[in-house]
This record gives structure tokens, C-alpha cells and sequence, in this order.
């Protein structure tokens, strides 16, 4: 079932009087319990993309539905209580605060949902056994392995149970076991809770545990390959599009 909708996208940055175009008409449908990984180059418009896509950067033209309701038509204050209660984000460079604890870095954002504090720490527990880091609850980031601080950040962005989850490089700087270890984690989160999850790289490492892959080139969608299996060949699923 499609669960995120963007329809003929455009993005252009401006620098003076120069106007860079990084997305030319780009449309996409997105599923829930998906993981769509999307590929390319620096410069290819990925993570401008994913940005769009969740609700952070405004497009020039075309729309963006997300659980049927467009976007761009809500208020700042509608929008953001959207991310709020419907998204989760995990970025390259973990965002973990240096002084809190594991347990505390995935209880913050929980904490704006007004919710009591036992029912937050309780939720916030329960994600980070779901990465596998109970353990290490009470640790600070300097205590802890790249590896598993990313792992941290995804507990903090599934806590809350998001319907998207959108992430920007989580493993460029992971070894490759380690980046096994976060795409299994988001492909866990897409499979257990039904999210549409999103995850823009140039880790062509990534692609065998995908659903789909998405590759990018120049602000246009080169190729749309669904998978068979998280393991197994794949078929295409779409041409080019314009």
C-alpha cells in the first residue's frame, strides 16, 4: 500500500545569480513495510530528496502526500506536530548528545509527546532491546562503538513507533559489519512496526538487504528496482522516468 506520494518534484538551489537545478520532475510512490534504498553519486539529488520527502525542505513544485494529506498545504505548526507524532530521522553523523546516556538520547524526543515519564523510559527500553543495546543503556557515546551509536539513534527514531523513518548515510562511517548490523535494524523496523523506511546512501553495500532500490543520477530516477527477496536476484520495476 503506497504510504508516501511525491508527485513531479522540482529543487533548484540558488548561489548569487547562478540557479543549480538538483531535482527535475521526480515522482515517486513509496509502500509501508518497505525499505527503499536510494542510490547514487554525490550531487545526484538524493538527500535533497529525502529531505522533501519528510517534510524538512519545501519543494519549488509538485506535491508530497504522506498518509493521503498533502504536506506542503499544512500550516508550519500542522507540519511539524506531522514529523512529530508520524516521522523518525537517523543521519550520518548520529546526533547523539555527548552527556546523556543511551537510555536518555532515545528518551528525549519521546518526552515531547507529553507522555509520563515511567511509560517514556518503558518505550525508550523497549527500542533499545529491539537493536539489541539494552545492555548498554547506561553508557555515554564515548563508551560506545561507531557501530553502536548509530544503532542508538535508530532506537531513538523507532521509539515512538514512526509510520516513515528516513535515513541520510547512516553507514559511511561503519565498517562492513557494522553496516550490516543498522541495514538489518531499519529493514527490522519496515518488517515489525509496517514503516515506510527510506534510507538514501552511496553504499552500494546496502543494496542485497533492500526491498527496492532507487538509483539517482543528475536529480532524475534512473532505475526502480524492486526485490524479490531481501537475498535474491531482482526484477526491474520501473523504466526510466522523465
Amino acid at each position: 500500500m503506497t504510504a508516501l506520494l511525491a508527485e513531479h518534484i522540482t529543487k533548484s538551489y540558488t548561489s548569487g545569480h547562478v540557479e543549480t537545478p538538483v531535482l527535475q520532475g521526480m515522482s515517486i510512490a513509496l509502500n509501508e513495510r518497505e525499505l527503499t534504498l536510494v542510490l547514487g553519486p554525490s550531487g545526484s539529488g538524493k538527500s535533497t530528496l529525502l529531505a522533501i520527502l519528510s517534510g524538512l525542505l519545501k519543494p519549488d513544485r509538485g506535491h508530497v502526500a504522506a498518509l493521503g494529506e498533502d504536506l506542503w498545504k499544512k500550516s508550519r505548526a500542522d507540519l511539524e506536530k506531522f514529523r512529530l507524532e508520524h516521522t523518525g530521522f537517523v543521519f550520518q553523523g548520529f546526533n547523539l548528545f555527548p552527556a546523556l546516556t543511551a537510555l536518555e538520547q532515545v528518551m528525549l524526543p519521546l518526552a515531547y509527546l507529553g507522555l509520563p515519564r515511567h511509560t517514556v523510559r518503558n518505550m525508550a527500553l523497549a527500542s533499545l532491546e529491539e537493536v539489541g543495546l539494552a545492555s548498554r543503556a547506561h553508557l555515554r557515546p564515548i563508551e560506545l562503538s561507531g557501530g553502536e551509536k548509530q544503532r542508538i539513534a535508530i532506537a531513538r527514531a523507532l521509539a515512538k513507533k514512526p509510520q516513515f523513518l528516513f535515513a541520510d548515510e547512516p553507514t559511511s562511517a561503519l565498517d562492513s559489519v557494522n553496516g550490516k548490523n543498522v541495514i538489518d535494524a531499519l529493514h527490522r523496523v519496515a518488517r515489525v512496526y509496517g514503516a515506510t523506511v527510506v534510507c538514501v546512501s552511496h553504499d552500494t553495500r546496502l543494496a542485497a538487504d533492500a526491498d527496492r532500490i532507487v538509483h539517482m543520477a543528475d536529480g532524475r530516477i534512473l532505475s526502480d528496482v524492486q526485490q524479490i527477496s531481501a537475498s535474491a536476484p531482482s526484477r526491474s520495476k520501473s523504466a526510466e522516468m522523465p
